[in-house]
């Protein structure tokens, strides 16, 4: 069982995974990484694993002064989508998202997050990575359709240029796997995780 009174850490300043965190029931602070990118994995689940410790490492070593002599949990996590051995991010501007739409329609990919929890207990510093897969399969979308849901606005601040609990539902055929992962956080696996 989760320790109710070890203050946790949410290094991620995504709305979503705040909303995930506060649905289960999650007591927690949101302190956003400030930690520079630097991807030297190659596999996805790899690369979400990394790029979600740089972030939670990030901020342990920028707050762990504040917690002296106390126990305390940060969180870091990253999402991407991959298709065909490519890693999708988020979109730099309305045609990338078009074109990673386009790319996408009528066709399966996968979302990765990775999930970062550095630990300290007792005074030692504890790291624990894992992350969770999801396959994500969309309609086939027209192109009238993509420019309609790239005109909500709601594309360009998300991995893969879509969001699956937003606007853009209606062109999801199917999932295999976590549907919280694609949301951008795979509670019950952070759930257990830290409980364990």
């Amino acid at each position: 069982m989760l320790q109710k009174d070890i203050p946790i850490i949410l290094a991620s300043a995504s709305p979503r995974r705040t909303e995930l965190m506060n649905q289960a029931g999650f007591s927690f602070e949101v302190i956003p990484s400030k930690a520079e990118e630097q991807i030297t994995e190659t596999a996805p689940q790899k690369i979400v694993e990394e790029l979600a410790f740089l972030k939670a490492n990030e901020v342990y070593n920028r707050i762990k002064k504040d917690y002296t002599g106390k126990d305390f949990i940060v969180i870091g996590a990253d999402t991407i989508v991959y298709y065909d051995n490519d890693v999708l991010g988020k979109p730099a501007d309305s045609h990338e998202a078009y074109d990673i739409i386009k790319m996408l329609s009528d066709r399966t990919h996968q979302v990765y997050t990775g999930i970062a929890i550095i630990k300290r207990q007792n005074g030692e510093k504890q790291s624990f990575l894992l992350h969770e897969k999801t396959d994500v399969t969309f309609y086939p979308i027209s192109d009238q359709e993509i420019k309609d849901y790239i005109a909500t606005g709601d594309p360009l601040d998300k991995a893969g240029a879509y969001g699956i609990q937003g606007p853009f539902a209606i062109h999801i055929k199917e999932i295999h796997g976590d549907y919280n992962n694609v949301v951008g956080l795979p509670i019950a696996k952070l759930y257990h995780a830290l409980c364990d």
